[in-house]
This record gives structure tokens, sequence and C-alpha cells, in this order.
């Protein structure tokens, strides 16, 4: 019986991998991957030959069986997303629960992760937060907004550059005009923090073309108006 490698990848960074996970990818079988193009240039540069196949949302319900088969067979098989730690707003949870019904054994490969990479720069305690990953376009959206006006903690959410537009009006018009961090194509050349109340951050997303993936944080309305940093003397810290 094989192994199920999940293998966390950069976010951005290329450099971002372990070597743990590269000798992984080196030595399955087999990589299922979220999409084999974004792969293929990770695994280009880093030299790895290995064969992959697609398994994302579209197609994880045909290929789920093949997979299963293929390490009741006794293939090794590592699992990837296109950036990050895979379960996280991709179907990895529906192999890894397959996987382990049938008693096949399932190893983490740790490393980068969107969520944890704003949390650790932004300077706001990680102790509790809520994460909620890529809100709903439509369907309970509303509701959704509703609800969080009762949750007394920092509120994580992923949004792509053409809808974070509307989702920053959004949050301002059901939850108000609360403070937030926008982290912006972490890890990559153009990484960009911007803090500050809502109203002043939509002004200034309004001045140039949002680009690249989004993770904001939404702090709750009991820190309102509360400085983000203490001001230091710099004299006296000199």
């Amino acid at each position: 019986m094989g192994k199920l490698y999940v293998v966390a990848t950069p976010i951005g960074n290329l450099a971002d991998i372990t070597m743990r996970a590269l000798d992984i990818l080196r030595e399955v079988d087999l990589i299922a991957a979220e999409d084999t193009r974004v792969t293929s240039k990770l695994l280009h540069h880093y030299q790895i030959t290995t064969p992959t196949t697609s398994y994302h949302q579209h197609t994880k319900h045909k290929k789920t069986d093949n997979l299963i088969d293929a390490l009741l067979n006794g293939k090794n098989i590592a699992l990837v997303t296109d950036a990050g730690t895979p379960g996280i707003q991709d179907p990895a949870h529906t192999l890894v629960a397959s996987a382990r019904i049938a008693g096949i054994e399932v190893i983490a490969i740790p490393g980068a992760s969107a969520i944890t990479s704003a949390v650790s720069i932004s300077g706001i305690s990680g102790d509790q937060f809520i994460f909620l990953g890529f809100l709903p376009k439509k369907k309970g959206r509303e509701t959704l907004f509703k609800n969080m006006t009762n949750w007394d903690l920092p509120i994580i959410i992923y949004e792509s550059p053409q809808r974070v537009g509307k989702t920053l009006l959004d949050i301002e018009k059901l939850l108000g005009d609360r403070d937030i961090i926008i982290f912006r194509e972490l890890t990559k050349k153009f990484e960009e923090v911007i803090t500050g109340d809502l109203s002043t951050v939509i002004r200034q997303l309004k001045t140039k073309l949002p680009k690249g993936e989004f993770v904001i944080m939404i702090l709750p309305a009991s820190k309102r108006g509360k400085p983000h940093k203490k001001k230091y003397d710099r004299e006296k810290n000199c």
C-alpha cells in the first residue's frame, strides 16, 4: 500500500519550499495537482520530472477513486494545491478523507500558508481569529455579513483582484467603517500591506487597479480607532 503526502508549496516566491517537500516531490510516483500548469512551473524550476495529474473541483469526483486505487496498489502520491497548504479553499480534503477511510497513511509535509503568513506580519495577536476563505458571491453572502457583526475576533478572508473592490464596499455597508489590514501579493516582488480604516483604504485602492491575490483581515468593532502600533520616542530609543 502506498502513502499519500499532502505537500505545501510556495504561495508566491518559489524559494519558499522545504527541502523535505522537494525530496517528496522527486520520490513519489505521481503528483496530484490542482492545476498541472501552475505546478509545472515549480517542478521545472527545481528540475523535478515526476508525472502529474489534475485534481481540482471539477475532476475530484471521477479522479478520487482512481487515485485511491493507485495508492492501494502501492503507488506513493503527493497532493499539492496551486499555492500554499492543501485543504484550504481547494478540494484536497476529499481525497484525504477517502484515503483515511481506505486505511491509507496520510502524511503532512508542512510549509507556506497565506493565512499564517498574513497573521505573522499583521501585528495582531493570532491566538484567536475566524477564517472564512472566499466569501459566497451571492447566496448567503448578506446573511454571513450580518452574522459577522456579532463576532469580536479578527476575521480573515481571501479575495480576487476582480472582486476586492465590491467586497470592501460590502464590508463598509454591512459592518461599518472597520479598521482592516490588506495583504496583497504575499512573498512576491510587489508584496504590499495596507492598514487603516475602510473608507481610507477604499479611496486608496480607487487610485490604482488592484492586482494579485488578496488576504483581508477585518478587525473587530471593539478595536475601532485603536492604533496598530505604539509610538516611540526616536531619541530615547536610538
